[in-house]
């Protein structure tokens, strides 16, 4: 791993501008390399933090970008709760990322079924690769301390094998969903988790602070050859003593 970063803003307000250059300066740099830039996405309050920040920057280019869920819910696209559906009406419908670029489940396959399919589209979307490489994931982080659908104490927390996995008993519903497991996470060339507000405050402590035996699915994520930046306002950093870096909006990653 490249090295964790704990970068605390004052606010969200602040935040944002800085989530949106970190997403555009990875893009830039990966098409600069390889031709493309591969985004991994979680739900939650980043959708609209995200949406609202890209949105503002100016000559947005995501011509080249390849976009995946980090975990979605077995809903209809229309259902509030589908990520992919938020995504497509706060962001995809006002960008130029093309329709192929965006990898969504297939949300009328049985749980099991859905998650080799996504895993099938997966492995198209980077042949070659025994796990796919994505050039940034963006990861949320539960009071429970969950990211992407991977709870404390659920047995996927130790798959090994599969690129997605289906969740049948998620703790928090719905209870229908794929997501992607460690291995794949683990395998990004840079992983950026957004964690605000005070509800945060003590997880955040337990897995930043913490020992290595962790029980925390969030502080599981370390990439193996990636870089690790935590972004975090101050309510929900509030209980941490660890050095960390503290910026405002104009700050570039």
């Amino acid at each position: 791993m490249a090295g964790r970063r704990v970068l605390v803003f004052p606010s969200s307000v602040e935040l944002g501008p800085v989530l949106a250059h970190l997403v555009t300066s990875r893009a830039e740099k990966a098409i600069a390399s390889h031709g493309r830039f591969s985004l991994g996405l979680s739900g939650g309050s980043l959708v609209s933090m995200l949406s609202k920040e890209l949105l503002a920057l100016p000559n947005l280019d995501c011509s080249k970008w390849v976009v995946g869920f980090c975990d979605e819910r077995l809903v209809p696209f229309d259902d509030p709760d589908s990520t992919y559906g938020l995504y497509k009406s706060h962001l995809f419908s006002k960008v130029n990322i093309p329709a192929s670029g965006i990898l969504t489940i297939d949300s009328s396959l049985p749980v099991t079924d859905c998650a080799e399919d996504y895993e099938r589209k997966l492995k198209e979307a980077f042949p070659g690769d025994s796990l796919p490489v994505f050039d940034l994931l963006l990861l949320g982080m539960g009071p429970d301390g969950h990211t992407c659908s991977l709870f404390p104490d659920h047995p996927l927390l130790e798959e090994t094998n599969k690129i997605v996995a289906p969740i049948s008993d998620s703790p928090k519903p719905p209870p229908l969903r794929v997501t992607m497991t460690f291995p794949v996470v683990n395998s990004a060339r840079c992983v950026a988790f957004v964690s605000t507000g005070g509800s945060k405050a003590p997880v955040l402590k337990e897995v930043l602070e913490g020992k290595g035996d962790s029980l925390f699915p969030a502080a599981r994520v370390l990439p193996t050859n990636g870089e690790l930046f935590w972004l975090v306002d101050d309510p929900a950093a509030a209980s941490l003593t660890i050095q960390v870096e503290r910026l405002s909006s104009g700050a570039k990653l």
